[in-house]
Protein backbone atom coordinates (compact mmCIF):
# COMPACT_ATOMS: atom_id res chain seq x y z
CA UNK A 1 0.00 0.00 0.00
CA UNK A 2 1.19 3.53 -0.99
CA UNK A 3 2.37 5.44 2.06
CA UNK A 4 1.00 8.00 3.76
CA UNK A 5 1.25 11.66 4.89
CA UNK A 6 -0.35 11.67 8.98
CA UNK A 7 -1.39 14.86 9.39
CA UNK A 8 -1.60 16.06 12.76
CA UNK A 9 -4.39 18.50 13.71
CA UNK A 10 -6.43 17.59 11.21
CA UNK A 11 -9.42 19.57 12.20
CA UNK A 12 -7.81 22.92 13.03
CA UNK A 13 -6.82 26.27 10.73
CA UNK A 14 -4.30 25.01 9.21
CA UNK A 15 -4.06 20.89 9.55
CA UNK A 16 -7.19 20.84 7.82
CA UNK A 17 -6.06 22.73 4.39
CA UNK A 18 -3.40 20.41 4.38
CA UNK A 19 -4.57 17.15 4.31
CA UNK A 20 -7.50 18.27 2.48
CA UNK A 21 -5.44 19.75 -0.84
CA UNK A 22 -3.16 16.65 -0.20
CA UNK A 23 -5.77 14.65 -0.51
CA UNK A 24 -7.46 16.34 -3.45
CA UNK A 25 -3.99 15.75 -5.15
CA UNK A 26 -5.14 12.15 -4.43
CA UNK A 27 -2.38 11.45 -1.56
CA UNK A 28 -3.11 9.25 1.44
CA UNK A 29 -3.79 11.30 4.25
CA UNK A 30 -4.10 9.88 8.00
CA UNK A 31 -6.31 12.63 9.42
CA UNK A 32 -5.29 13.08 13.27
CA UNK A 33 -7.15 14.64 15.59
CA UNK A 34 -8.22 13.90 19.38
CA UNK A 35 -12.01 12.33 18.52
CA UNK A 36 -10.54 11.01 15.15
CA UNK A 37 -12.97 13.21 13.06
CA UNK A 38 -13.57 12.74 9.33
CA UNK A 39 -11.55 14.78 6.94
CA UNK A 40 -13.08 14.46 3.22
CA UNK A 41 -10.75 11.92 1.14
CA UNK A 42 -8.56 11.14 4.19
CA UNK A 43 -8.61 8.42 6.65
CA UNK A 44 -9.59 9.33 10.45
CA UNK A 45 -7.12 8.60 13.29
CA UNK A 46 -7.03 9.08 16.96
CA UNK A 47 -3.93 11.55 18.06
CA UNK A 48 -3.42 13.05 21.72
CA UNK A 49 0.20 14.68 22.39
CA UNK A 50 -0.48 13.80 25.90
CA UNK A 51 -1.54 10.02 25.56
CA UNK A 52 1.37 8.27 23.91
CA UNK A 53 -0.55 5.42 23.33
CA UNK A 54 -2.20 6.94 20.23
CA UNK A 55 1.61 7.73 18.47
CA UNK A 56 1.45 4.14 17.35
CA UNK A 57 -1.04 3.67 15.40
CA UNK A 58 -1.36 6.94 13.85
CA UNK A 59 2.22 6.19 12.14
CA UNK A 60 0.95 2.82 10.71
CA UNK A 61 2.23 2.68 6.72
CA UNK A 62 3.42 6.67 7.06
CA UNK A 63 6.47 8.25 5.76
CA UNK A 64 5.87 11.98 6.17
CA UNK A 65 4.37 14.16 8.86
CA UNK A 66 3.02 17.51 9.32
CA UNK A 67 2.91 18.59 12.84
CA UNK A 68 0.99 21.16 14.56
CA UNK A 69 1.92 21.55 17.70
CA UNK A 70 -0.28 21.44 20.99
CA UNK A 71 -2.11 24.46 21.62
CA UNK A 72 -1.04 26.73 24.39
CA UNK A 73 1.85 24.59 25.69
CA UNK A 74 4.92 26.42 26.88
CA UNK A 75 6.86 23.47 26.88
CA UNK A 76 6.14 21.46 23.37
CA UNK A 77 8.91 20.32 23.09
CA UNK A 78 8.42 17.57 26.03
CA UNK A 79 5.85 15.63 24.24
CA UNK A 80 6.75 16.39 20.81
CA UNK A 81 10.05 14.84 21.17
CA UNK A 82 9.29 11.09 22.19
CA UNK A 83 6.80 11.43 19.38
CA UNK A 84 9.21 12.48 16.39
CA UNK A 85 11.93 10.27 18.00
CA UNK A 86 9.37 7.39 17.66
CA UNK A 87 8.38 8.40 13.95
CA UNK A 88 12.12 8.36 12.70
CA UNK A 89 12.41 4.81 14.42
CA UNK A 90 9.32 4.14 12.74
CA UNK A 91 10.93 4.59 9.27
CA UNK A 92 9.64 8.53 9.06
CA UNK A 93 11.36 10.38 6.63
CA UNK A 94 10.36 14.20 6.16
CA UNK A 95 8.26 16.02 9.16
CA UNK A 96 7.36 19.79 8.45
CA UNK A 97 6.36 21.50 11.37
CA UNK A 98 4.31 24.45 12.07
CA UNK A 99 6.02 27.27 14.24
CA UNK A 100 5.71 30.98 13.90
CA UNK A 101 7.87 33.84 12.81
CA UNK A 102 8.23 35.28 16.23
CA UNK A 103 10.08 31.68 17.45
CA UNK A 104 13.75 31.20 15.58
CA UNK A 105 15.13 27.45 15.74
CA UNK A 106 16.74 26.67 19.52
CA UNK A 107 14.22 29.79 20.69
CA UNK A 108 11.96 29.02 23.50
CA UNK A 109 8.77 26.89 23.06
CA UNK A 110 8.08 25.16 19.49
CA UNK A 111 11.98 26.62 19.10
CA UNK A 112 13.01 23.20 20.65
CA UNK A 113 11.31 21.43 18.41
CA UNK A 114 12.71 23.05 15.16
CA UNK A 115 16.29 22.62 16.18
CA UNK A 116 16.10 18.80 16.66
CA UNK A 117 14.19 18.34 12.93
CA UNK A 118 17.72 18.33 11.14
CA UNK A 119 19.22 15.83 13.65
CA UNK A 120 15.89 13.51 13.08
CA UNK A 121 14.76 13.29 9.45
CA UNK A 122 16.23 13.71 5.88
CA UNK A 123 14.14 15.65 5.00
CA UNK A 124 12.34 18.68 7.49
CA UNK A 125 10.52 22.25 7.21
CA UNK A 126 9.94 24.72 9.69
CA UNK A 127 6.82 27.02 8.86
CA UNK A 128 7.04 29.86 10.53
CA UNK A 129 4.08 32.02 9.16
CA UNK A 130 3.44 35.59 10.61
CA UNK A 131 0.01 36.47 12.14
CA UNK A 132 -3.30 34.26 10.58
CA UNK A 133 -5.59 36.82 8.38
CA UNK A 134 -8.16 34.28 10.29
CA UNK A 135 -7.11 36.26 13.74
CA UNK A 136 -9.40 38.91 12.36
CA UNK A 137 -11.94 37.18 10.51
CA UNK A 138 -12.66 33.75 12.49
CA UNK A 139 -13.14 32.71 15.94
CA UNK A 140 -9.87 34.83 17.37
CA UNK A 141 -10.20 37.42 20.32
CA UNK A 142 -9.83 39.69 17.50
CA UNK A 143 -12.40 38.62 15.30
CA UNK A 144 -15.00 38.75 17.96
CA UNK A 145 -14.14 42.29 19.05
CA UNK A 146 -14.30 43.42 15.59
CA UNK A 147 -17.96 41.90 14.87
CA UNK A 148 -19.04 42.97 18.45
CA UNK A 149 -17.62 46.36 18.98
CA UNK A 150 -15.69 47.53 16.29
CA UNK A 151 -12.66 47.06 17.84
CA UNK A 152 -9.33 45.75 17.80
CA UNK A 153 -7.20 45.84 20.83
CA UNK A 154 -3.47 45.14 20.55
CA UNK A 155 -0.27 46.74 22.07
CA UNK A 156 1.69 46.93 18.94
CA UNK A 157 1.25 50.94 18.30
CA UNK A 158 2.53 51.36 14.97
CA UNK A 159 4.30 48.24 14.62
CA UNK A 160 3.79 46.43 11.12
CA UNK A 161 2.65 43.11 10.05
CA UNK A 162 2.59 41.02 6.85
CA UNK A 163 -0.51 39.09 7.93
CA UNK A 164 -0.84 35.78 6.19
CA UNK A 165 -3.66 33.68 4.69
CA UNK A 166 -4.13 30.03 6.35
CA UNK A 167 -4.49 29.13 2.45
CA UNK A 168 -1.04 30.00 1.70
CA UNK A 169 0.70 28.35 4.82
CA UNK A 170 -1.22 25.21 3.82
CA UNK A 171 0.15 25.72 0.34
CA UNK A 172 3.71 26.08 1.45
CA UNK A 173 3.23 23.13 3.70
CA UNK A 174 1.85 20.94 1.06
CA UNK A 175 4.96 22.03 -1.03
CA UNK A 176 7.42 21.37 2.01
CA UNK A 177 5.92 17.53 2.08
CA UNK A 178 5.99 16.64 -1.30
CA UNK A 179 8.58 17.99 -3.39
CA UNK A 180 12.04 17.60 -3.56
CA UNK A 181 14.32 17.26 -0.79
CA UNK A 182 15.49 21.19 -1.30
CA UNK A 183 12.06 22.22 -0.53
CA UNK A 184 12.40 22.65 2.95
CA UNK A 185 14.63 24.13 5.83
CA UNK A 186 13.27 27.14 7.51
CA UNK A 187 10.67 29.32 5.81
CA UNK A 188 9.31 32.50 6.89
CA UNK A 189 5.62 32.72 5.27
CA UNK A 190 4.23 36.12 5.22
CA UNK A 191 1.49 37.62 3.40
CA UNK A 192 2.11 40.70 0.58
CA UNK A 193 2.31 43.83 2.40
CA UNK A 194 3.23 44.98 6.25
CA UNK A 195 0.48 46.74 7.61
CA UNK A 196 0.00 47.93 10.99
CA UNK A 197 -3.43 47.39 12.86
CA UNK A 198 -4.65 50.92 12.17
CA UNK A 199 -4.03 49.88 8.25
CA UNK A 200 -5.50 46.54 8.96
CA UNK A 201 -8.89 48.60 10.46
CA UNK A 202 -9.08 50.67 7.66
CA UNK A 203 -9.30 47.65 5.40
CA UNK A 204 -12.04 45.34 7.15
CA UNK A 205 -13.80 48.80 7.25
CA UNK A 206 -13.75 49.56 3.62
CA UNK A 207 -14.43 46.21 2.55
CA UNK A 208 -17.38 45.26 5.12
CA UNK A 209 -18.94 49.35 4.89
CA UNK A 210 -18.58 48.98 8.93
CA UNK A 211 -16.52 51.29 10.87
CA UNK A 212 -13.53 49.38 12.88
CA UNK A 213 -10.89 51.34 14.73
CA UNK A 214 -7.65 49.94 16.40
CA UNK A 215 -7.44 50.58 19.96
CA UNK A 216 -4.05 51.06 21.52
CA UNK A 217 -3.45 49.70 24.40
CA UNK A 218 -0.11 49.74 26.92
CA UNK A 219 1.87 46.18 27.60
CA UNK A 220 0.54 46.52 31.00
CA UNK A 221 -3.16 47.23 29.66
CA UNK A 222 -3.30 44.09 27.52
CA UNK A 223 -1.27 41.67 30.00
CA UNK A 224 -3.68 42.38 32.43
CA UNK A 225 -6.82 42.27 30.19
CA UNK A 226 -5.44 38.89 28.93
CA UNK A 227 -4.92 37.62 32.54
CA UNK A 228 -8.53 37.72 33.14
CA UNK A 229 -9.28 34.50 30.46
CA UNK A 230 -5.51 33.12 30.83
CA UNK A 231 -2.79 31.97 33.23
CA UNK A 232 -0.61 35.08 34.02
CA UNK A 233 2.88 33.65 32.29
CA UNK A 234 0.79 32.66 29.13
CA UNK A 235 -0.69 36.48 29.05
CA UNK A 236 2.29 37.97 29.52
CA UNK A 237 3.96 35.92 26.74
CA UNK A 238 1.29 37.40 24.21
CA UNK A 239 1.42 40.83 25.52
CA UNK A 240 5.18 40.83 24.74
CA UNK A 241 4.66 39.64 21.38
CA UNK A 242 2.15 42.79 20.76
CA UNK A 243 5.54 44.78 22.33
CA UNK A 244 7.62 43.13 19.93
CA UNK A 245 5.14 44.27 16.96
CA UNK A 246 5.98 47.71 18.09
CA UNK A 247 9.53 47.58 18.14
CA UNK A 248 9.28 46.01 14.12
CA UNK A 249 9.80 42.68 14.96
CA UNK A 250 7.05 41.46 11.92
CA UNK A 251 7.79 44.45 9.64
CA UNK A 252 9.01 42.29 7.00
CA UNK A 253 7.84 40.55 4.34
CA UNK A 254 8.94 37.32 2.18
CA UNK A 255 8.83 35.66 -1.33
CA UNK A 256 8.45 32.39 0.34
CA UNK A 257 4.84 31.82 -0.56
CA UNK A 258 5.45 32.98 -4.31
CA UNK A 259 8.76 30.94 -4.45
CA UNK A 260 7.12 27.84 -3.74
CA UNK A 261 3.63 27.42 -4.90
CA UNK A 262 4.47 30.11 -8.04
CA UNK A 263 1.60 32.44 -7.43
CA UNK A 264 1.36 35.70 -5.14
CA UNK A 265 0.41 35.04 -1.35
CA UNK A 266 -3.27 36.66 -0.76
CA UNK A 267 -3.92 40.23 0.18
CA UNK A 268 -6.13 41.28 3.52
CA UNK A 269 -7.88 43.45 0.76
CA UNK A 270 -8.63 40.13 -0.88
CA UNK A 271 -8.98 37.61 2.25
CA UNK A 272 -12.21 39.73 3.66
CA UNK A 273 -13.54 40.00 0.13
CA UNK A 274 -13.56 36.74 -0.25
CA UNK A 275 -14.78 36.07 3.12
CA UNK A 276 -18.06 38.55 2.34
CA UNK A 277 -18.81 37.04 -0.84
CA UNK A 278 -18.84 33.40 0.95
CA UNK A 279 -21.55 34.42 2.92
CA UNK A 280 -19.73 34.59 6.13
CA UNK A 281 -20.65 38.61 6.64
CA UNK A 282 -19.97 37.85 10.65
CA UNK A 283 -16.88 36.33 10.25
CA UNK A 284 -15.42 39.44 8.04
CA UNK A 285 -17.12 42.10 10.26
Amino acid sequence: MTAATLVIGATGTTGGRVARLLAGQGRRVRAASRRAAPVAGAEPVRFDWYDPGTFEDSLTEVDRVYLVPPVGDPDPAAVMLPFLARARARGVERAVLLSSSAIPSGGPAVGQVQQALPGLFETWAALRPSWFMQNLTGDHEHARSIREEGVIRTATDDGRVAFVDADDIAAVAVHALTAGRDAGGDLVVTGPEALSYDDAAAVISEVTGRPVTHRRLTFEQLRDRLAELLPPEFAAVLAGLDRAIAEGAEDRVTDTVERLTGRPPRSLRAHVERAMAAGDGRRAG
